[in-house]
């Protein structure tokens, strides 16, 4: 079935409480996407964000993200007044401040945990505490000693602590309900939105990083899952090589996984993950899906990528134990950068579908996997991730031989055409799904972007202005759907 979609985050949507959330404006988002005919919403990981606000850089990759919970719902379900979620106002409209954002939603959780502790557990609590207590207690265990702890890394004081993770928690301890209680919160507000979606005929793409962030529960919980040392520090870190783009690599830092410990155990680790992930989403965007073939390991104490060195990755055994477990897996395999044949050979055995950009289309022949002639069945095309420039953006940066290449090949006629070509060349590809972000279908600059890889503060913060939001409704929306249908991609043509 050859269908479309858009790309953006939850934290983009447009509310009037500083960040994008699971409320009425997600549900008007969702009503966007219907009328634009469109089957698929991309976002980005919704747990909780970690170093610069990243969400893929999480203290913990099973918990759902306490800011993007809607105060409006919480009002509806008496966890809040109107008062108390009228007392807070953004500082600026179109990007998110997520220190003031978070101690305000901090807040007002807060509040509505003081009623929570009043009342009798609901049976939904219970179901939820009963469902997903296997990460739920290790999460609120360990968000708890990091209170206690003034959020110092865990290193700094796990070691010495008198409950050892195997003794996570009693969940009927206070200091750790709150925990419990916010991801309720979260759960509840994720599966009515969810449950909206599907009721339109919407599905969610969801996102999944490879890797988990070193000070996390993740890695607490199951030290036993990584190479540490006896300090519990990484031994090595992960990244990438150095490469056209960068001379030193890129240095992620995130601890590697030991995978023959995994295997032993039947990958129940990432069992979990997926299952928890798939409860959550339709499908999965896996990143950095090279990483299961082969990984750059580079020592800790290395500061840049350059003295690295391959490894293998547990390669086609996951999968298998993956699929006996949950069935067959709905994943689109990213595979962007220099891909190897072992890549090819595991993303083929498996059918994943792999990634084109078009943006990446341009700076060689017509040869190059990235330009439309060239797309597959199965095959996800973007006009631009998350890590990318817009197009207009992209299109104003672009060398005089990529910009002369891609004006001939898109048929560009100005400089107000280039979103608008580039994005029906896409969709009128061969390719089996195409995603398209927001600020393309809008033709917004490069202040729109979301991320610039290697810059490690100032991103994520990227917000759609509810004006934008009904320019995309009144203005782009009937060409969108036009689009959509002339190319083949309505849900309703399968």
């Amino acid at each position: 079935m050859r269908s479309s979609g858009l790309l953006l985050h939850v934290t983009s949507l447009p509310t009037r409480f500083g960040i994008g959330d699971l409320g009425p404006g997600a549900w008007r988002f969702v009503d966007t996407l219907v009328e634009t005919g469109q089957t698929w919403w991309q976002i980005l990981p919704v747990c909780p964000v970690g170093l610069g606000d990243s969400p893929y850089a999480s203290p913990a990759s099973f918990a759902g993200n306490p800011i993007l919970i809607s105060p409006e719902l919480m009002v509806q379900d008496g966890w809040a007044t109107e008062a108390e979620i009228n007392a807070y106002y953004p500082h600026s409209e179109g990007h998110v401040d997520f220190p003031s954002v978070s101690n305000y939603k901090s807040s007002l959780l807060r509040q509505a945990y003081s009623r929570f502790v009043k009342q009798p557990r609901s049976d939904e609590f219970r179901a939820f505490l009963n469902k997903e207590q296997e990460w739920l207690l290790p999460y609120a265990a360990f968000q708890s000693r990091k209170v206690k702890n003034r959020n110092r890394i865990w290193t700094s004081w796990a070691l010495d602590d008198l409950n050892p993770p195997e003794h996570f928690a009693n969940p009927d301890l206070l200091d750790l309900q709150f925990y419990l209680f916010e991801q309720f919160i979260f759960d509840s507000q994720w599966r009515r939105l969810h449950d909206y979606c599907h009721r339109r005929g919407v599905k969610i793409m969801g996102d999944l990083p490879i890797y988990v962030a070193h000070d996390s529960v993740d890695v607490w919980a199951h030290p036993e899952l990584f190479q540490l040392d006896d300090a519990g520090e990484p031994l090595v870190v992960a990244g990438v090589p150095p490469d056209f783009f960068s001379q030193t690599g890129q240095r992620w830092g995130n601890p590697i996984y030991r995978w023959d410990r995994m295997e032993a155990q039947g990958f129940d680790w990432w069992i979990r993950r997926m299952k928890r992930a798939f409860s959550l989403y339709d499908s999965l965007r896996l990143d950095h899906f090279r990483g299961f073939a082969g990984y750059w390991e580079i020592p800790a104490s290395e500061k840049t990528a350059i003295h690295g060195r391959w490894a293998t990755g547990p390669g086609q055994p996951l999968f298998e134990r993956l699929t006996e477990a949950l069935g067959p897996l709905s994943l689109v395999a990213e595979d962007l950068g220099v891909i190897t044949p072992d890549v090819i050979e595991l993303m083929d055995i498996n059918a994943f579908p792999g990634m084109a950009v078009i943006q990446f289309g341009f700076d060689a022949g017509m040869d190059n996997l990235h330009l439309p002639h060239n797309y597959k069945l199965n095959q996800c095309v973007y006009t631009g991730t998350h890590d990318n420039n817009t197009l207009l953006g992209w299109w104003n940066a672009l060398s005089e031989y990529e910009h002369g290449f891609a004006k001939d090949y898109l048929n560009i006629d100005s400089d107000k055409d280039v979103c608008q070509k580039t994005i029906e060349r896409c969709l009128s590809s061969d390719a089996g799904m195409v995603i398209l972000p927001v600020q393309d279908v809008l033709q917004l600059g490069s202040e729109a972007r979301m991320n610039f890889p290697g810059t490690p503060m100032g991103n994520w913060r990227w917000s759609l202005l509810p004006e934008q939001h009904s320019d995309l409704r009144e203005i782009y929306g009937q060409w969108l759907y036009n689009l959509t249908r002339r190319s083949g991609r309505l849900s309703t043509q399968d």
